[in-house]
């Protein structure tokens, strides 16, 4: 097996042998649904942070039970895995007001509609602000530090300024060891297509940060001795929400477009932007987060526009799709604000609604299709 092959495996399922070997050795493992939650934290804690997904989900029949039919399909499927036990072997759960649908799902863990294998089970909902200001950094602040201290006093631990400064090295390097795989993507013939990217992002939130970036060092290797995707119709950025199908890209690129950048919470908003390795541990994390490249969710709007911008220009992408889940209020407002700004600079946009499952594909296949005929090379 390829290191390549080794990284992009785990985004297929919820679990992982990797997951597996972990818990073998009685680690512990704590789901997070947002990029806004800070993961060094949970990592200097010694427990394994682990993105939120409902790979494998075929229905949201329980799900349905606890959320409304104008919830997106993202929480209504993950609700409905959590409710068959397909989570059971997290050992707490930490989320925050991405979305009022995100919150209502909390609601419903929190609130004891879930079959917790543990007890005490441990769940946090933090409180992160919208805006991106000092005053907003130092509110940050606080809230790492409680959310540290609810940590320590639930697993009895101790969470050491020492042991969150190598968390945020270790982070620090798997950010920019994507950086590297992203720069691989600005070439005319890139070594490694978007639902390969995206699979990689996926196991970077699903295993320890170590080893993932000791597999993803081989992989930088390997990429640069493969051959080059050259026979695509167009270059595009994928931007929006939620995402973690890579047979979703897959159709894209199996009709002639290929993504070489993107817009998405597996992506470049995730990884972006380092934390200060030499300051403060908490207060750099703190602006870390509140600083980033933002989401939809944060009151930031022209820096967005400006990253975006950026994107398409350093990528050489000639078109940009927007994917949105139903039903998504952020993104309902934000695709067409990315709509808008495209078409004042001249890039072809494209807002393509989804469902979390991959469903008429036949329409999405029609609207991808004659979308890269009017912008094709």
């Amino acid at each position: 097996m390829t290191a390549l092959d080794e990284l992009t495996k785990p985004a297929a399922s919820l679990k992982n042998s990797y997951i597996e070997r972990w818990k073998e050795k009685g680690g512990k493992v704590i789901g997070y649904f947002c990029t806004y939650v800070p993961v060094e934290v949970i990592h200097a804690a010694g427990i394994l942070p682990y993105r939120m997904r409902a790979t494998g989900s075929t229905s949201t029949e329980l799900g349905d039970i606890y959320a409304s039919h104008i919830t997106c399909t993202f929480c209504r499927h993950s609700l409905d895995q959590a409710m068959r036990g397909e989570y059971k072997f997290l050992d707490g759960l930490v989320a925050l007001f991405s979305c009022d649908h995100i919150r209502r799902m909390f609601d419903a863990w929190r609130y004891g509609k879930i079959d917790l294998p543990h007890s005490p089970y441990y769940l946090r909902c933090l409180s992160i602000p919208f805006k991106v200001d000092d005053l907003a950094v130092e509110w940050m602040v606080g809230e790492i530090d409680r959310f540290k201290q609810s940590l320590e006093s639930h697993f009895e631990v101790k969470i050491t300024d020492e042991a969150l400064r190598q968390s945020i090295r270790t982070y620090n390097e798997k950010r920019r060891l994507l950086k590297s795989l992203y720069e691989l993507r600005k070439k005319e013939a890139p070594p490694i297509n978007g639902a390969e990217a995206l699979a990689i992002l996926i196991a970077s939130t699903a295993m320890p940060t170590e080893e993932f970036n000791q597999i993803l060092r081989r992989v930088l290797d390997e990429l640069g001795e493969r051959d080059g995707f050259s026979e695509y119709k167009a270059r595009l950025l994928l931007g929006g929400g939620e995402l973690d199908n890579p047979a979703y890209i897959g159709l894209i690129e199996g009709l002639g477009g290929l993504v070489v950048s993107d817009f998405l919470c597996y992506g470049t908003r995730d990884f972006w932007d380092l934390a200060d390795e030499d300051s403060e541990p908490v207060a750099a994390l703190a602006k870390r987060y509140i600083q980033r490249i933002s989401c939809p969710r944060m009151v930031d709007y022209p820096e967005r526009d400006k990253f975006v911008k950026d994107l398409v220009k350093d990528f050489k992408a000639d078109g940009i799709i927007v994917q949105r889940l139903m039903y998504c209020d952020n993104w309902g407002c934000e695709g067409a604000r990315t709509q808008w700004e495209a078409k004042k600079d001249g890039v072809p946009c494209m807002v393509l609604e989804r469902e979390y499952m991959m469903s008429a594909v036949g329409q999405m296949r029609t609207r991808v299709q004659a979308f890269l005929e009017t912008i094709g090379r």
